[in-house]
């Protein structure tokens, strides 16, 4: 299970590592304020698109770290489109062989795949760019 109270006090680290309020932490997120008050209050858990937000906002930011707080080192570059070392060879994705739904209004290029597992490890795969 997630610890939430921690993933919380690491939101306010980075929030205070940035010297922002949380005024403007959430306008740099792109979340409303009373969103941020909110998970910091306690009030409501940080959803993963929230988290999402926080990393692609501040790249240092590492998700083993925000949600665990395991530090890692960034991964390397992958040589592939979406290709994830980490994955076994059957596993490995060389070019996304996923299509959205016809009646899905999302027409822009998939950015990011988080596989999320039912022990709240997870792994996220990036586009290379």
């Amino acid at each position: 299970m997630l610890n939430y109270d921690a993933i919380v006090a690491r939101i306010k680290k980075v929030i205070e590592d940035h010297d922002l309020n949380a005024a403007s932490f959430a306008e740099k997120i792109g979340v409303q304020r009373s969103g941020i008050s909110h998970i910091l209050s306690g009030r409501n858990k940080p959803s993963l698109e929230f988290l999402s937000k926080i990393q692609a906002t501040f790249k240092e930011v590492e998700y083993d770290w925000l949600l665990l707080g395991n530090p890692q080192p960034k991964e390397q570059a992958p040589t592939t489109l979406f290709e994830n070392t980490d994955l076994k060879p059957e596993e490995k994705i060389t070019e996304p062989k996923m299509t959205l739904n016809k009646n899905s209004e999302h027409t822009a290029p998939i950015k990011e795949i988080i596989y999320v597992y039912e022990d709240d490890s997870f792994k996220v795969i990036q586009r290379k760019s």
